[in-house]
């Protein structure tokens, strides 16, 4: 559809923000659009002498697309290689007896690490949140915060950490193996859901571990 209009433009103006939408109609009237998604990202900026256009109009659309990559990157780093490295150390190398006690202090180094870039990454995303009113990724942010919570409460079990020979170390056990397989399995959802809302183009498709091989030889060794 192609849609014809004459536009007085301002004195001194060629350069204007412009926002466009689609939605429903019912018995020949527009319907409320939705707030969400791209909904909400249908702006930019338009020299109507030159005729181009650019993504960084009112809002610095260009500028909170490199703001959710760079979250996206360090989340990646975090919970999708630190921490499954970390996890692969300490049960894949604490069997040889020549390993010990550098499997442990490798397993310590990745999972501190891991969450010392994951609070980075944490703060990323509430800092995009407060900055898109009206854009709400609640499955995703969601399981962002539970990831974070879990995640402190491991730090919290490096504090708490009983002797080997301590009655209670049997229980120590399940609860760091139990929060630690849990925080993996949640990252690996996160990160699938954060790949699906930094690809608007994937025309309906979630992204799987089917579809990233890499991803599913690393998780596969946890």
């Amino acid at each position: 559809m192609v849609i014809y209009a004459s536009i007085e433009l301002p004195s001194g103006s060629t350069s204007f923000n412009q926002v466009w939408q689609t939605g429903q109609v019912s018995g020949d009237i527009p319907q409320r659009h939705a707030t969400t998604g791209d909904n909400m990202r249908s702006v930019n900026t338009i020299d109507f002498v030159s005729g181009l256009t650019s993504d960084t109009g009112a809002i610095g659309g260009g500028s909170r697309q490199r703001k959710r990559n760079v979250h996206g990157v360090i989340n990646v780093v975090s919970w999708g290689i630190l921490m499954p490295v970390g996890a692969m150390a300490a049960r894949y190398l604490k069997v040889f007896k020549v390993a010990n006690p550098a499997w442990f202090y490798l397993h310590v180094a990745c999972q501190a690490s891991a969450y010392a870039v994951g609070v980075a990454g944490w703060g990323t995303g509430l800092k995009l949140g407060s900055d898109s009113p009206g854009v709400r990724h609640d499955t995703h942010r969601n399981i962002g915060i539970t990831l974070f919570a879990l995640g402190t409460l491991q730090v919290f079990a490096l504090l708490l950490r009983p002797k080997p020979d301590h009655k209670y170390r049997f229980y120590w056990n399940i609860y760091h193996y139990s929060i630690g397989y849990t925080v993996i399995i949640l990252s690996i959802i996160n990160i699938f859901e954060g790949l699906d809302i930094l690809d608007p183009e994937k025309n309906g498709k979630k992204h799987t571990l089917a579809a990233k091989p890499d991803i599913s030889i690393l998780f596969g060794f946890v």
